[in-house]
């Protein structure tokens, strides 16, 4: 099905708000605020269509030609606005996140994105990069949406170190996923290999890289070690750690910030990954101060303890982070520093946080989904806390997403 809309303002999903002429609300991918396009519907459902701009009728002044040559309508799914300019972007990324916050939290918050670096041009920043392997062996991308796979020859988005591994130009039988770790701050790239059933055939020609195989180094190195500031990050394959190459240094600066700590805090670091924070948190406190740095993935929590073995007051724990845990480990913490997945930090433990006794003085949180965000948010303030501050940050340019730091404190301050 195809019709003429006139789309408005964004939606989450990479979309953008019209009408289709039964009336339902249409989510249009591929397009821009104001533009006139023409559309074609992928996806129906009873109250909402899904659907692509096939043709732009009436073009926005803020539409920009793609870099990629599969990031339009049926190409691949992961860049959501590389057809706009990165201001209009921002304005967009704005834009959500003060609707989620009104929506959700019923808190009115001006919001300014911000960029990663001056000189970020929306491309060349994505140091992990994960591909599904085709039948034939080739390095691919879902489209928006699907379980389909598209192979794909170039991804501008990623670090030159990534793309000069030449890992897009190999063919990989028997192998079903594959990620690319490479870093302009780090040492040698790491190509992490999943097989399928009927096994790896052959080692292919990746230049300059590591090769590990469902968890084994067939060609060192297996791990990625990554200078943020003056210090040296050891990370694994199984190791998350962020993928904007600004973004370790730039949430580093704002998170010690918005924390405001002293020599001597005690600071609690939940979801602390291979230690990006509990390092610089421990650096800050010094040795008279205490970290208590929380990470479900064991493989994470082993990174972490290497990242901080100079550092005597930072205590790594392999814990989930609920409410059990946080009254059990966190009473007398000062402050809390949390960055959990896309799904967020929840109600329970959200409300054991708010709870603890005596109360820090700050919670800064650190997101990259601004609804779940608006949901802790609005959980902290019904146990008495507000929203004191907000940075964003452009660390996903050319996609929907942001990543945002937050404070709340406690009202009675």
């Amino acid at each position: 099905m195809r019709f003429e809309v006139t789309v408005g303002k964004p939606a989450a999903g990479g979309g953008f708000v019209g009408r289709s002429p039964d009336g339902r609300v249409v989510f249009v991918r591929h397009a821009a605020p104001g533009e006139r396009v023409l559309a074609e519907v992928t996806e129906e459902n009873k109250s909402f269509l899904r659907a692509d701009a096939v043709e732009i009728l009436e073009p926005s002044e803020q539409r920009v030609e793609p870099r990629c040559v599969v990031a339009g309508p049926g190409g691949c799914g992961g860049c959501d606005y590389q057809h706009l300019s990165l201001d209009l972007q921002r304005e967009l990324k704005a834009a959500l996140i003060e609707e989620h916050l009104s929506r959700i939290a019923k808190i009115e918050h001006k919001v300014v994105v911000e960029p990663a670096s001056a000189d970020d041009d929306g491309y060349n920043w994505r140091t992990r990069v994960r591909f599904g392997i085709d039948e034939l062996g080739l390095p691919s991308f879902h489209p928006h949406r699907t379980s389909e796979l598209l192979a794909v020859a170039d991804c501008p988005v990623a670090v030159d170190e990534i793309r000069s591994t030449g890992v897009m130009a190999n063919r990989f039988d028997g192998v079903e996923t594959l990620e690319v770790f490479g870093h302009p701050n780090g040492t040698t790239p790491v190509v992490n290999l999943t097989t399928t059933p009927r096994g790896f055939t052959h080692t292919p020609e990746i230049d300059g890289a590591g090769i590990v195989v469902d968890g084994s180094i067939l060609q060192a190195p297996g791990r990625v070690k990554v200078t943020v500031g003056a210090r040296s990050f050891d990370v694994g394959v199984d190791s998350f750690f962020q993928s904007h190459r600004s973004a370790a240094e730039l949430l580093t600066r704002a998170v010690l910030q918005a924390a405001k700590l002293s020599k001597g805090d005690h600071v609690a670091d939940l979801y602390c990954g291979v230690g990006l924070f509990s390092a610089a948190i421990g650096a800050r406190v010094g040795s008279e101060g205490k970290v208590i740095a929380i990470e479900k993935n064991a493989a994470a929590t082993a990174d972490a303890r290497r990242n901080c073995k100079d550092l005597a007051q930072v205590t790594i724990l392999t814990e989930s982070v609920n409410a059990k845990t946080i009254a059990s480990l966190l009473p007398g913490t000062d402050v809390v520093v949390v960055d959990p997945a896309r799904d967020g930090v929840g109600k329970p433990a959200m409300v054991a946080l708010c709870n603890l006794a005596p109360r820090p003085t700050r919670l800064v949180y650190v997101s990259c989904d601004p609804a779940t965000f608006a949901r802790d948010v609005a959980t902290a303030m019904e146990e008495g806390w507000k929203l004191t501050s907000l940075r964003a940050f452009d660390l996903f340019p050319n996609t929907e997403h942001v990543e945002l730091v937050g404070v709340i404190e406690p009202q009675t301050r």
